[in-house]
């Protein structure tokens, strides 16, 4: 049984305002000269906020106690803490979560936040809507409106911080243990907003997610994969999904820019990619299409030297799919295939399908408004 909560009240309004929320360090140091503090006190007032806002989760100035109230005063008047607006909460029967999040323009996107046993990952969106018309993903349906800014991709993770109430942020035993860049959108196709907000939530002093427990997640836009490892050295996940290209094309349009062999080459030069740090292919399991015995030998074949695991993950429905799910023993079949040939390749247990918030179900209700700007693809 799945549990609807209903939409938190709206924040104040900080049209007017700069908002602090998504600045990083020498942003915010920017924000404060622009309200007049002076030279000397800038380095310290710095550390303060973002003490405050990434460390503690501050929503109102009025809650920072060792900032003077005169200061206070004037971030109120001039300042923001704007995280966005949560329209909705859906609790699944499995504990699983997702957030409906509505930003000041009125476009939404969909966050999702699994617990399991040993972890807590949080599914965190990149782009309202997506260009890439994946055939098995929901998402693909809803065309792209625009790029996420990086406050709001960080807002995410702290609206999620509210819920959970896991602020100041734990050393230790976190319910967000680990974060994916797998929700709404292709994160390198938004890569210098995604690498900022990544940069501010892997900061030591502030949320404090290690890169070690962050994975990006692409469909195989091949010429920016690289900067992934040499500038943020985040675990590297690609939705391979097929193992030719004239079923890859139909599955992942984009594999006719960027086609097989060329992605499993950026695969194996990413930088620090180690049996230790080994890169994931997702592979979303289609009956009939992608899930024989032969697949799963060529897919051997063709991650041949990666330091590679494989997820196998059972295809979640949705409204008007055109695709059905293998069945379980076909998936074991594949997945024992790849595991003797030395690829660890676990089946990803579905979860949240009851909200829709599986792999590949994701879906907001912004739709692309007449006269407005597509998000601009490299």
């Amino acid at each position: 049984m799945s549990v609807a909560l209903e939409a938190a009240p709206s924040r104040p309004s900080t049209t007017n305002t700069t908002n602090l929320v998504g600045l990083d360090r020498e942003e915010l140091r920017e924000a404060l000269v622009a309200v007049d503090v002076p030279e000397r006190e800038l380095r310290m007032r710095t550390s303060q906020l973002w003490h405050w806002i990434y460390h503690r989760g501050a929503t109102d100035f009025g809650a920072m106690t060792n900032v003077s109230k005169r200061f206070r005063a004037a971030l109120s008047d001039r300042c923001g803490l704007s995280r966005g607006d949560v329209a909705s909460e859906r609790i699944s029967s499995d504990g699983t979560r997702k957030w409906l999040v509505r930003f000041a323009d009125g476009n939404e996107v969909e966050t999702v936040y699994i617990p399991e046993e040993d972890r807590g990952t949080l599914c965190v969106s990149s782009q309202v809507g997506c260009t890439l018309n994946c055939r098995f993903c929901h998402t693909g349906t809803q065309r792209l409106v625009r790029n996420l800014t990086a406050a709001e991709i960080v807002s995410q993770v702290m609206i999620a911080r509210d819920s959970l109430e896991e602020w100041p942020s734990p050393s230790q035993d976190r319910l967000i243990s680990n974060i994916v860049l797998m929700g709404m959108g292709e994160p390198l196709y938004n890569y210098d907003n995604v690498a900022r907000a990544l940069n501010i939530v892997m900061d030591a002093e502030g949320i404090s997610i290690s890169r070690r427990r962050i994975t990006l997640s692409t469909a195989g836009v091949v010429p920016l994969m690289s900067r992934v490892g040499v500038e943020l050295g985040v675990n590297l996940a690609v939705s391979l999904h097929a193992v030719s290209d004239a079923v890859r094309d139909v599955l992942v349009p984009l594999n006719r820019r960027y086609p097989i062999a060329e992605l499993m080459e950026a695969c194996r030069t990413y930088p620090g990619a180690t049996n230790s740090r080994r890169i994931t292919f997702e592979y979303v399991m289609l009956k009939g299409i992608n899930d024989s015995l032969e697949d799963a030998k060529s897919l051997v074949d063709l991650i041949s030297g990666i330091p590679a695991k494989i997820n196998l993950i059972p295809f979640n429905p949705w409204p008007g799919a055109p695709y059905e799910c293998s069945a379980p023993e076909t998936i074991d079949r594949f997945g024992d295939f790849v595991n003797r040939a030395g690829y660890a390749s676990p089946v990803r247990a579905p979860r949240g399908r009851d909200i829709m918030a599986a792999c590949g179900q994701l879906k907001s209700a912004s739709e692309r408004r007449p006269g407005g700007r597509r998000g601009r693809n490299p």
